[in-house]
Parts: structure tokens; C-alpha cells; sequence
């Protein structure tokens, strides 16, 4: 499952560090290179975590506390060090934590409504 992940995540990694390099090379403010290569770590964590969902022994609710665990210690950081988000403040990383448990709550709703009800049901 570890090597699975590592691939999975292998691919958005070198595609986004490509397509920074690239715009760095282009002259392009570094801002929108550093916030490229940082969506392509949150796009690399997001894919390689996906693995959590294929642990059959767990339930949903368990891999789906595991992956918001990964999530918090992975992409909440990478939130905060992008420079999308003023940061003057507490209230600042609050409202980015509550902009990140937003966020996903709703793609986890979106995925679980097409993949938890949608596709199954296509399937029969």
C-alpha cells in the first residue's frame, strides 16, 4: 500500500515541479512558481493518502478520520506557508483551518455521493 501511494503521488509531484520550474524559467513572479509547486504538494499529499480509502478492514468513518488526520498535518501546513492567506494573526490560521475543514468536507461529500452511492449503483 506504502509502495502504491508513492507512485500515485510520484506523478501530480513531477508534473506540477515541471510546470514550476518551467514558469520559473519563463520569468514568471515567484509567487505563482511557489504557489504552483505548493498546489502540487497538496495535489501529491491528497492522491497518496487516496490509499486510506482502499484499507478494507477499516470502515469508512475510519479511514476517513486517518485521511483528515494526514491531511491536517499535511496540507493545513502547506495552506499556511503558500502565501494565498494573509497571516497577521490567530484569527487568521483559524479562519484558513476552517476554510480547509470546509473544503473538505464538501469534496468528501461530493466523493462519497458519486463514489459511495452514484457508481455503485451504475454498477448493478
Amino acid at each position: 500500500m506504502i509502495k502504491k501511494g508513492i507512485i500515485r503521488g510520484l506523478i501530480p509531484l513531477v508534473i506540477m515541479t515541471i510546470i514550476s520550474a518551467v514558469l520559473k524559467f519563463q520569468g514568471v513572479a515567484e509567487g505563482q512558481v511557489r504557489g504552483t509547486f505548493v498546489a502540487g504538494l497538496i495535489s501529491t499529499t491528497v492522491v497518496a493518502t487516496s490509499v486510506l480509502y482502499e484499507v478494507e478492514e477499516w470502515s469508512l468513518t475510519k479511514q476517513s478520520a486517518a485521511h483528515f488526520v494526514a491531511m491536517l498535518a499535511t496540507v493545513y501546513p502547506l495552506l499556511l506557508i503558500s502565501g494565498w492567506f494573509e497571516l497577521n494573526g490567530p484569527a487568521d490560521y483559524l479562519k484558513i483551518l476552517g476554510y480547509f475543514i470546509l473544503t473538505g468536507a464538501v469534496l468528501w461529500t461530493i466523493a462519497y455521493l458519486i463514489f459511495g452511492i452514484i457508481v455503485p449503483k451504475i454498477k448493478k
